[in-house]
């Protein structure tokens, strides 16, 4: 071990009873072997990039190569990789159809027409919208390298999309849905993604040395969409389908849920799609739209319900922005919902006591009439 390596692993270990173990630093070696790990799967999925770019009749295909091998030193996962190389390859191809012959040409309203063009191709608004940044990321490290004008972001483009609420299980379905699981390890599977509110992709890619059952927690040494590493707690129904996971499960087995077929890998997202949606079918609930991701909706909705605050229930989720995790109580805030049938009730009163006393004037008014009538015929019969 180097000085640097003994220096940090002491830091790491002096730090650890003074920080949170929601916010505390995963193991120094552990994370140097992931982190190498990772950065050969950068370098793989770049070269099978590269590989695809040269043979293509592409404009500025070096400018295009510049920039992922700038995002792949940035550690940028081959997924990121991917996406940006083919918004990148679709963005040229229509600027190259539209004339350009000079990336000092393209301007704003190239970007605007690439917009209306992915809308043209049926594309929905979300997936617009990622090839858009993608593509404004692009153009913002040419701007950099100072090969266009900062004049194309002069004026921010901007897509609005919907706002969705987040969609948790209803109770009763979710009783009925987890007495459904009778298989150990779907069971184990289930109650994880129910109780600790982990991604799916985070689950997946967990290791059996990731997950303290004396501790209930499982650390996530590098979060599935921004990369922070977070510590996540495991209830007690959760331990208990563990623990019978890891007694009847393959021990040389590397990741805590891997591949059913065999090998060394780790299950897939639709492998475990398909587990989950086997017990909808079962439960008779394929109609009510939940997907597997409606778990860690369901896991925050419970907290929140229960009195969990935001700035907690941010961390457990891992959200970089405490507004992610606002969208959550939009679904949660008994108190309004409260305020709004005691109101309403007093509304609903109100109209019936109004309506109460518009019939008894009615009615007042039809009894002098009645005897106004009587008064004027006996009157007519004594003149």
């Amino acid at each position: 071990m180097t000085r640097i390596e003994s220096a940090v692993q002491k830091t790491v270990l002096s730090s650890e009873s003074t920080i949170s173990p929601a916010f505390r630093t995963p193991d120094y070696h552990q994370t140097r072997l992931r982190f190498t790990s990772h950065n050969e799967e950068n370098i793989e999925a770049l070269g099978k990039i590269l590989k695809r770019l040269s043979g293509m009749d592409l404009l500025w295909k070096e400018h295009v190569e510049s920039y992922l091998r700038y995002l792949t030193r940035r550690n940028r996962k081959p997924r990121t990789l991917y996406s940006r190389y083919e918004a990148i390859v679709l963005f040229i191809g229509m600027i190259r159809d539209n004339g350009r012959a000079s990336l000092k040409e393209i301007t704003r309203k190239d970007i605007e027409a690439f917009i209306e063009h992915e809308q043209d191709r049926g594309n929905k608004i979300t997936t617009i919208r990622t090839k858009l940044v993608s593509v404004q990321a692009f153009l913002r490290y040419l701007m950099e390298e100072e090969i266009i004008s900062p004049d194309i972001f002069s004026r921010r483009i901007r897509l609005r999309l919907p706002e969705r609420l987040p969609k948790a299980i209803d109770p009763d379905d979710l009783r009925k849905f987890l007495a459904a699981i009778k298989d150990t390890r779907d069971r184990a599977l289930i109650m994880i993604l129910l109780r600790t509110g982990m991604r799916v992709g985070e689950l997946l890619n967990t290791k059996v040395m990731d997950v303290h059952i004396k501790e209930q927690n499982i650390e996530i040494y590098e979060g599935e969409k921004n990369r922070l590493g977070r510590v996540v707690y495991l209830s007690e129904d959760a331990v208990s389908a563990l623990r019978k996971w890891l007694k009847e499960r393959d021990s040389w087995e590397e990741y805590l849920f891997y591949s059913p077929s065999g090998g060394t890998d780790t299950m897939s997202y639709s492998a475990a799609w398909m587990i989950f949606h086997k017990y909808l079918v079962k439960t008779g609930l394929t109609h009510k739209g939940y997907s597997l991701h409606a778990l860690r909706h369901t896991f925050a909705t419970e907290l929140l319900n229960a009195g969990m605050r935001l700035e907690c229930l941010q961390v457990l989720l891992g959200h970089q922005s405490i507004e992610q995790t606002r969208r959550y109580a939009h679904l949660t805030d008994k108190t309004r919902e409260e305020e709004y049938f005691t109101a309403m009730s007093r509304i609903e009163r109100r109209n019936k006591n109004g309506d109460d006393r518009h019939n008894h004037e009615l009615e007042a008014v039809l009894e002098t009439e009645k005897l106004l009538t009587q008064y004027r015929e006996e009157l007519s019969e004594h003149n």
